[in-house]
């Protein structure tokens, strides 16, 4: 690399080598650290955390593998020495994919004579650019011919004001090389004086940059695509919730008939969120409804997927449930309305759901499941599921039939409808065992806070709901 020909102080010596060796190994080894963290980084080229990450990780390497060989050069002296050039270890590897020649050879120097009109090029120069040796160096009229058309004239520019002014370069610029490859090029250039103290050549070093500056690109477009899909999906859980808010049922805290009535029911209900912060809202409902006969609709659901095109199916299929309710439409042929409804909508969706006619003169229940935990009946302490009933998940097949049954229930009896995502990991089991418990709750509210003490705060990923209703006393 040619010296510089400044009037001013001689320049400082290069340090000594063995602190450029620790340094080296340094660097070695923490590119080696951060390859590492780069394999072990679970692939997935579909997911936008994954894909930033990666990015970040060879944006790292790249500067590391850089910072490896700008050392190694800093120990081995200027080019052109009779000394082999050691390798510089996993610091000065060249990474997998890279087109440009071995790290040494993305950095080049060149000085440009005003005095003679000579030309001088550090071999490495001639492989940056893919010029042929023989053809000799460039000169600063020539540079801007290979160079991309829209930095042409910022390198003139750069190029006058050092020459005229002494202002120092520090910029970059494409460059087309003959094999019609675009380069990045990092220019750093500053004017040589002679002992007049006038500019007698210009003196430049020219670091390829292509592969660190695609990496940075590669970070900043996978960091605004993270950005984005987190916008798009904290607007998209803020219009689900706003969608449950609306169709689910308005009442807080329990739903009483008049006390005066025989078989009154305590309702109250709860809709439970995902308990992780990754947690995704589906189409999980719970209803009831007083009906025109006087008898009660209970019934509670969940539709396969999530976000707003679960919730948006979930409030159709709830809105159907409840007009056919209201034409009266008992619950098995209500069943096979909304298998008929899931199985020719635009967006096929799977549903389960139970459905409940509840008369409160005969205290009967009149029920049908389409791919559904059965109702837990409490007695006295104790629960069990209701005898399972055939019926097909919603939306799996065409003209589905669903039984239906009816069973007699009894003063304080304790009714508990829940979707299946309340009790994946535990089983039913540990619902059932809170039979003491719910039996001798003050009322239905208090039932319902306490399973949501029991399932509601860790171990569930999905959301769910709950459904009590309890029977009151005779009149």
């Amino acid at each position: 690399m040619p010296s510089h020909l400044f009037a001013d102080p001689p320049a400082p010596q290069p340090p000594e080598r063995g602190v450029v060796e620790s340094l080296i190994t340094r660097t070695r080894r923490l590119r080696g650290d951060v390859d590492a963290v780069r394999r072990d980084t679970l692939a997935d080229e579909h997911d936008t955390q994954w894909r930033w990450q990666r990015a970040l990780c060879d944006l790292a390497v790249h500067q590391l593998d850089d910072l490896g060989a700008h050392l190694g050069q800093l120990r081995n002296g200027l080019p052109g020495d009779e000394t082999d050039t050691p390798s510089v270890g996993a610091a000065g590897a060249v990474p997998p994919g890279d087109d440009s020649g071995s790290l040494l050879s993305r950095v080049g120097s060149a000085e440009w004579n005003l005095l003679t009109d000579e030309v001088t090029w550090s071999p490495e120069l001639y492989e940056i650019f893919g010029r042929r040796p023989e053809k000799g160096p460039m000169t600063l009229d020539e540079l801007p011919s290979v160079m991309v058309p829209e930095d042409q004239g910022l390198l003139q520019t750069l190029v006058t004001e050092c020459l005229v002014d002494g202002r120092p370069i520090d910029s970059e610029f494409r460059i087309v090389r003959t094999d019609r490859r675009v380069r990045t090029l990092h220019m750093l250039g500053e004017p040589v004086l002679d002992s007049d103290g006038c500019t007698a050549s210009m003196w430049a070093v020219l670091r390829d940059v292509s592969e660190l500056r695609r990496s940075q690109r590669a970070v900043h477009e996978s960091g605004d695509t993270l950005l984005r899909r987190e916008r798009s999906a904290r607007t998209e859980q803020r219009l689900v919730v706003e969608l449950q808010e609306a169709v689910l049922p308005s009442w807080r805290g329990s739903l009483q008939s008049p006390q005066s009535e025989p078989g009154t029911l305590d309702l109250a209900g709860h809709y439970l969120p995902p308990a992780g912060a990754g947690g995704l809202v589906g189409g999980d409902w719970f209803d009831a409804l007083k009906l025109p006969d006087g008898s009660t609709l209970l019934s509670v659901g969940d539709l396969t997927g999530h976000g707003v095109t679960a919730a948006s199916t979930m409030a159709m299929l709830l809105g159907a449930l409840r007009g056919m309710a209201v034409a009266g439409v008992e619950p098995g042929a209500l069943m096979g309305h909304l298998n008929q409804l899931l199985d020719t909508a635009e967006q096929p969706a799977l549903g389960s759901a139970v459905c409940c006619r509840y008369r409160a003169e005969t205290r009967t229940l009149v029920w049908a499941q389409a791919g559904h935990p059965a109702p837990l009946l409490f007695r006295d302490g104790t629960g069990r599921a209701l005898t399972p009933l055939d019926g097909v998940l919603l939306g799996a097949t065409s003209g589905a039939a669903y039984e239906q049954a009816e069973i007699q229930l009894l003063p304080g009896d304790l009714l508990v409808l829940h979707t299946g995502r309340l009790t994946d990991r535990t089983g039913v089991d540990r619902l059932l065992a809170l039979g003491p418990r719910l039996t001798g709750a003050r009322d239905a509210q208090d039932c319902v806070r306490t399973v949501v003490e029991e399932f509601g705060e860790t171990g569930r990923e999905d959301d769910a709901c709950v459904l009590v209703a309890r029977i009151g006393p005779e009149s």
